[in-house]
């Protein structure tokens, strides 16, 4: 395609096609999966195409080895709505004893999980594509490199193009590549339509039970609200009760939070758990985040302009925009990303760790000199508490921030880096 936008997770996908027989693309709708595989693939067939839907099922009770054929790498597209395929697939992998045969695309998890016999382990590696991040839609100019942190070079310099008014605009547009080819204003209609369709159909095709969608919006709510914090479903159901015109039980809440996660529009971020020096009790509830800001504005109701106007809202919805980025950027280097809290409330927002055992601490703030400052000041008491005995320093120390215009090196050793200038 001549107007594709290069994605970060293209590489990681052609890595593993040459390590495993198949790949596994997984993660929300719009966010991309089927045009990044379609840059390699050499064939393919859709599951999300009625007519061939049919066709698939068919051949799956004749010889499923009929939706196989195809030349190589063979892309099959919402893979979940036929489970069986997968082993068909493994079969198949074992059979030609060669790598970089297939891709799967999958938007939710298959409902019938019971017809997949095999884990298809030492057959197929999988592929977590999340919406664009700021580098990936052309936002951040990308003079600071994740990568290059990891190495040691520490040095930075960058300048960010992006002014308060813009990154309430980005938060509310989401990393959509639909919205992100769009005009401003019809931009922001994507994310409404996406909402829109999760409410009435999304959450209930994902395992065909019926869900209430004003419930639905209740809940999407109530996780806006809460977007950065360990709040348990117990709280949320509070939440819900105190603040909605009916409250959600707390049953009722778990099996809805189970739909958004298995359509990846709920990404929990799981607890780090270092080496200490002293015995402190280390929180290990995950931290709630929608997978993409634009799901919290639009659970919310508000638009650039009330974000803008509302500092306490913009702070968490910023958090949430710098996990997706953070996310996507750390996926290529091999690394996760946790967040930290210990019984003293001490915390660090995120912690990106490397499979080689390096890792960096980041507190995210929006903007403003004494925030920034205490932001370093809570990095440099984690720091001091870890055992470097058992572990080593980390990489870096980060304040990463939303509206700073230059990325900077502080006489301390901490990093300021507006989300403007950071990549891969």
């Amino acid at each position: 395609m001549d107007n594709y936008r290069k994605r970060i997770v293209d590489k990681l996908l052609e890595r593993k096609l040459k390590s495993s027989g198949a790949v596994l693309i997984q993660g929300p709708k719009w966010c991309g999966k089927t045009t990044t595989a379609l840059q390699l693939a050499k064939s393919s067939i859709s599951l999300n195409d009625p007519s061939q839907q049919d066709i698939a099922s068919q051949f799956m009770e004749i010889d499923p080895r009929r939706i196989l054929k195809g030349e190589t790498p063979r892309l099959i597209d919402e893979w979940q709505l036929e489970p069986r395929i997968w082993d068909a697939v493994r079969a198949e992998c074992d059979d030609r004893g060669e790598l970089g045969q297939f891709i799967l695309t999958g938007s939710a998890v298959p409902v019938e999980t019971d017809k997949i016999k095999h884990s298809g382990v030492g057959r197929f590696s999988i592929v977590t594509m999340h919406s664009m991040s700021l580098y990936e839609s052309g936002d951040s100019t990308g003079q600071v490199s994740l990568k290059s942190l990891f190495d040691g070079n520490l040095n930075i310099d960058g300048e960010s193009k992006i002014d308060i008014k813009e990154l309430a605009f980005l938060a509310c547009r989401g990393g959509w590549p639909l919205a992100v080819n769009s005009d401003r204003e019809i931009a922001l209609e994507q994310a409404e339509n996406y909402y829109d369709m999760l409410v009435n159909f999304d959450i209930c095709r994902v395992d065909n039970i019926r869900r209430n969608p004003e419930y639905v919006k209740r809940l999407l709510r109530s996780l806006a609200r809460h977007q950065g914090s360990q709040t348990s479903y117990e709280a949320i159901s509070q939440d819900i009760g105190q603040n909605e015109d009916a409250p959600l039980n707390k049953q009722t809440v778990n099996s809805y939070m189970n739909a958004l996660k298995k359509i990846f529009v709920e990404e929990d971020l799981p607890a780090w758990s270092p080496n200490l020096r002293s015995k402190t009790a280390i929180r290990t509830s995950p931290t709630l985040y929608f997978s993409d800001p634009s799901l919290a504005t639009v659970s919310l109701d508000i638009g650039p302009e009330e974000l803008n106007n509302d500092p306490n809202t913009f702070g968490f919805i910023f958090e949430t925009l710098c996990m997706r980025d953070l996310r996507v950027y750390s996926q290529r280097l091999k690394g996760s990303v946790y967040h930290y809290r210990d019984k003293t409330d001490l915390e660090c927002d995120a912690v990106i760790h490397l499979r080689n055992g390096k890792y960096g601490l980041i507190e995210i703030k929006i903007g403003g000199e004494s925030a920034v400052e205490a932001a370093a000041e809570n990095l440099k008491k984690l720091e001091s508490r870890l055992d470097t005995d058992k572990m080593s320093t980390p990489s870096f120390l980060m304040v990463l921030t939303g509206i700073g215009q230059f990325a900077y090196r502080r006489k301390d050793g901490v990093l300021v880096v507006p989300i403007g200038t950071l990549k891969d």
